[in-house]
């Protein structure tokens, strides 16, 4: 190669993004919400692979679905031949590990799941190749009143996060048979109205005609809300079911409208299926989905077995959270340690290890290529790290065996010196003894310590 050769720099996947420490914070933030909520719910996590067999997806999601379709990483394993694809969701995964590990032998479980999943779309705000979910899956109950508890916890979420501007789209797809009549009446109905369908309609017309109620084609909206509605076609179990759910819904005080037109995108769903919207976010307004899939067990060979769940994006409440005005920028640390020489270096080091042992978060100050840095560069890299202390290290300090203390959160500043086999005591004191005041205790991470 020659030595004038520029070499060409390597950039990420196109739609699959970083996650940069600027924006770690509020991930933290989010994450450590939604698990405690879904703990208080009595959910367990699962973990299933990001790459499935791609039949899994396939038969699962329906073959005639946009997901199945178009947007599937799928691929052959070079080794053996395996045809594989990376996960578009997460529920199929979890029926099959629930399947394969006969998990609801012993009776019903609740299950959440947290991880990235891969679509290959047209990347754009609140919509990317590579994202993340978080979803929960109640396995083996039945009635209304888990549909309904679904949703009362991520109401709960949302009141815990903060978000205010998100509203619930409720429906009902009903049973398998009253989901074929209901598809008789709308190919009749769709096909006295051909002339108005758009070339994706048309595609769709006799393969899959209830996605053409998703539609988003002005020209198609007067004639699709005119469309046969599939809740005159539900049955008596499915109305009482559906029935129960808003009955649970309305003496809970959760608001809610009924969409006719909502139908999700994926062939598992029956009888009750839910949003949760926002105006917020432009074009990609759906930041929490799911419903009732009863007869996915069966599809992949198990014994039939009732459940429900959703998924949300965490990209997009994410970016909901910062709309809402959201700033999460916890400190690095309780204590920066500054220091000067060799010999405090060393005892820096034997410090920072004690005070971690006391369950305190400590940052050493480190060289970089430009060398150690002074005491006035290193007490500036302190103030940006958030800490509460800053403990000092220098030629007085070892002469007399003690570590400067400087309180860095407080209007005068004030410095306290502190023999050296005291100053774990004194800082533990000192940190757990100010939980009123603004340091890295407030990040919710940050609770090893017995206030």
């Amino acid at each position: 190669m020659s030595e004038n050769k520029k070499i060409e720099k390597i950039v990420g996947v196109k739609g699959m993004n970083d996650l940069l420490p600027n924006d770690s914070s509020l991930w933290e933030l989010f994450e450590n919400t939604v698990h405690s909520v879904l703990k208080s719910y009595g959910f367990q996590q699962i973990r299933t692979p990001i790459v499935e067999p791609t039949p899994l997806f396939a038969r699962g999601l329906g073959a005639v679905t946009d997901i199945v379709e178009k947007e599937m990483y799928s691929f052959e394993d070079s080794m053996n031949g395996d045809k594989l694809t990376l996960r578009p969701e997460g529920t199929a995964g979890v029926v099959r590990s629930a399947i394969e590990h006969n998990l609801v032998y012993d009776g019903p479980k609740r299950l959440w799941y947290s991880g990235p999943m891969f679509r290959h779309e047209k990347p754009q705000r609140g919509r990317y190749r590579q994202f993340h979910q978080v979803g929960a899956e109640a396995l083996g109950f039945s009635g209304p009143d888990v549909d309904a508890e679904l949703i009362m916890l991520c109401q709960r979420l949302w009141d815990d996060l903060g978000l205010q501007n998100v509203r619930l789209e409720l429906n009902s797809i009903g049973d398998a048979d009253e989901r074929n009549q209901h598809r008789e009446a709308l190919i009749a109905y769709f096909e006295k109205h051909e002339n108005i369908l758009d070339a994706e309609a048309k595609r769709r017309l006799y393969s899959n005609p209830l996605r053409i109620l998703d539609t988003k084609n002005p020209a198609m909206q007067d004639m699709v809300n005119a469309a046969p509605k599939l809740l005159d076609y539900l049955g008596a179990e499915s109305l009482a079911h559906f029935e129960g759910v808003q009955k649970i819904l309305r003496h809970n005080s959760i608001p809610f409208s009924i969409n006719p037109r909502l139908v999700r995108g994926m062939d598992y769903y029956n009888r009750t299926v839910f949003e949760w919207v926002t105006d917020e976010l432009g074009a990609q307004g759906t930041v929490c989905a799911g419903g009732r899939y009863d007869s996915l067990f069966s599809t992949f060979g198990g014994k039939a077995t009732p459940a429900c769940g959703f998924a949300m994006g965490i990209e997009r409440l994410i970016e909901l959270m910062k709309v809402a005005g959201e700033i999460h920028q916890p400190a690095l640390c309780d204590v920066y340690l500054v220091h000067q020489s060799d010999e405090a270096q060393m005892q820096a080091i034997v410090l920072g290890e004690r005070l971690r042992d006391a369950g305190l978060d400590v940052v050493l100050h480190c060289a970089t290529a430009n060398g150690i840095g002074n005491f006035k560069s290193q007490m500036k890299k302190a103030d940006a790290s958030g800490c509460a202390y800053s403990v000092i290290l220098g030629e007085d300090e070892l002469a007399n065996q003690s570590v400067t203390i400087k309180a860095m959160r407080s209007e005068d500043g004030r410095q306290t010196s502190v023999p050296f086999n005291a100053a774990v005591d004194y800082l533990v004191d000192q940190i757990t003894g100010a939980t009123d005041d603004a340091h890295c205790c407030d990040d919710p991470h940050h609770v090893h310590i017995n206030h």
